[in-house]
């Protein structure tokens, strides 16, 4: 324990002085960057990609809401760090309409957002930063829209610019959002990173200067840290934001990002005491860490699902024989004892059996390649060709994709199907699996709310299509269903309505659903209070480091 606590703290020295000594041609007198570094707290999170921005309201993928939202935004709401209870964030208190409709929400005064060597703020957090937020999420016509034009597709796929009617500015410390129509999900939405919260101020800078895509890449925000720099596939690094409204249970002073794609890579720094903190091992190197001794191995099962997703646009793939025999012809089990080891648990829903509203009748097709090979045939699909794509990432819904391809392009080649497989950069994977361009992609969830909306409307409902709908599916009574349940409080209701629809989603087969995993993070002994998120964030607010 003593080696490896050496080793952190002169390597966080290390990055630090670097960071003193770059960018800005500043002098630095290196015995003092040293002793400053040894003093201060400091924290090295092995992370497993680069961010493909940091500006959450763009994107849907952990690898940046851990980069951006959590450590350098606040949500008006947000989730515990180890549960889906939503408490207080930004917004100290609000008040829901007897008809669900109105919420009103009393914001907290005094909050600061973070100064940078880019913006220093000339006021406090604000009705003005949320309804800029709010009005950027929902209006294509507002005007920074206009200056910067993104994509918000998780916004987009929950319905929100249809759902939210009206944004009213009561006092500067209280503002109105008023419904179209009964939404029970709205405030489990709104805790979700991509609704965190911007600096309308910032915003204005930005665009009288001309800068206004700089939002993405120079974050500002009221969160426990401050963005300082970042080094593609390389490091991000953070320091405390010194006038945190909840800066009592920050215990970091500074925080890196040490990129490393490499799983085995991650668990040997951690295991060699180069960095305190890795997530998403592959099930192989459990085991080797576990009897090393060096290293705290925490587990829990996963809120999560991994799965095959069929571009239903594509001719080849829009007849339901084709989805049914590439599904018959997978060998799940074999696939999951490979892939997962021990960390798995077959998926048969489209969400877990431990998110509420789960269908327990619903069965997988059996295994059978003569029956699939039929089917193909049925479909005049002999010989057919298919392109397969697979994460460059490990995730915790899959710890290793490339293996999971090679196999079913294995199963797939014993009923005639031709595979190739494909893949690309994270960020470049996401982006165009998002405009359709996979025939079969390899993805996952892990669950964001706690509700099923999360995974039904968020996933495979039409709105959704552009965005996290990766297989493009869009069915009527599906959707209606998803939609009907978002407009009703009552659970019950809402049950029986998740119910019927996760019916019809194994009905037409979008997806194969192949496995939730269990979750793993290393870290080192002397990190405390570590909490791994059932919702999948890798957060430090509340860690500390002895």
């Amino acid at each position: 324990m003593q080696k490896s606590f050496f080793k952190l703290t002169m390597l966080a020295t290390l990055i630090l002085g670097v960071s003193a000594c770059s960018g800005d041609n500043k002098t630095t007198d290196d015995s003092a960057a040293s002793s400053d570094a040894k003093a201060a707290k400091t924290l090295l999170y092995c992370s497993e990609g680069s961010p493909a921005g940091f500006d959450p309201a763009q994107y849907t993928a952990g690898t940046d809401f851990d980069a951006s939202a959590y450590p350098i935004y606040n949500g008006l709401v947000q989730f515990k760090r180890d549960g889906t209870e939503v408490q207080p964030g930004l917004a100290e208190s609000w008040d829901i309409s007897e008809d669900g409709k109105t919420y009103t929400f009393n914001l907290r005064k005094g909050v600061k957002f973070g100064k940078t060597d880019y913006f220093t703020p000339s006021r406090d957090f604000n009705a003005d930063d949320l309804i800029f937020t709010l009005e950027r999420l929902t209006n294509p016509d507002f005007e920074f829209n206009k200056a910067y034009p993104a994509e918000f597709p998780y916004s987009v796929g929950m319905g929100l610019p249809d759902i939210i009617s009206n944004i009213e500015k009561v006092d500067d410390y209280t503002v109105k959002v008023t419904l179209s129509e009964t939404n029970a999900p709205f405030l489990q939405n709104l805790a979700m990173p991509f609704a965190y919260i911007n600096s309308a101020e910032y915003a204005d800078k930005l665009m009288a200067s001309g800068n206004a895509a700089d939002l993405n890449t120079k974050p500002v925000g009221t969160g426990p840290f401050v963005f300082t720099s970042y080094q593609k596939d390389a490091q991000i690094r953070y320091t405390k934001n010194p006038d945190y409204w909840d800066k009592d249970n920050i215990y970091i002073d500074n925080l890196v990002f040490v990129i490393t794609k490499d799983s085995a890579v991650r668990a040997q720094k951690v295991q060699a005491g180069e960095c305190h903190v890795s997530a998403y091992p592959k099930p192989a190197e459990i085991e080797s860490v576990k009897k090393s001794g060096k290293v705290t191995v925490l587990d829990q099962p996963g809120f999560n699902v991994g799965y095959v997703g069929y571009n239903v646009e594509k001719p080849k793939l829009s007849d339901l024989k084709v989805r049914q025999a590439l599904d018959m012809a997978i060998n799940k089990d074999a696939i999951i004892n490979a892939v997962y080891q021990s960390e798995g648990l077959k998926a048969t829903n489209p969400m877990p059996p431990t998110q509420w509203g789960y269908d327990e009748s619903l069965k997988d097709a059996p295994y059978d390649v003569e029956k699939a090979k039929a089917l193909i045939k049925e479909a005049g699909a002999d010989n057919m060709s298919i392109d397969l794509w697979y994460m460059p990432v490990q995730r915790p819904y899959n710890p290793n994709a490339k293996l999971m391809a090679e196999m079913l392009q294995a199963d797939w080649a014993k009923i005639g199907v031709n595979t190739k497989l494909v893949t690309y950069e994270w960020g470049e994977y996401l982006k165009r699996a998002a405009k359709g361009e996979p025939d079969v992609i390899l993805a996952g969830w892990t669950g964001d709310n706690g509700d099923p909306d999360n995974w039904l409307g968020s996933l495979l409902s039409c709105d959704a299509v552009g965005g996290n709908n990766y297989s493009r599916w869009c069915n009527k009574d599906f959707d209606n269903l998803v939609m009907k349940a978002r407009q009703v409080t009552n659970q019950d209701e809402r049950v029986n309505d998740y119910v019927q629809a996760q019916q019809i989603f194994k009905e037409q087969l979008p997806w194969t659903t192949m496995a939730h995993s269990v979750v793993t993070v290393f870290t080192a002994p002397n990190v405390v209070d570590f909490k791994i998120s059932p919702l999948g964030a890798v957060r430090f607010d509340g860690v500390k480091v002895e």
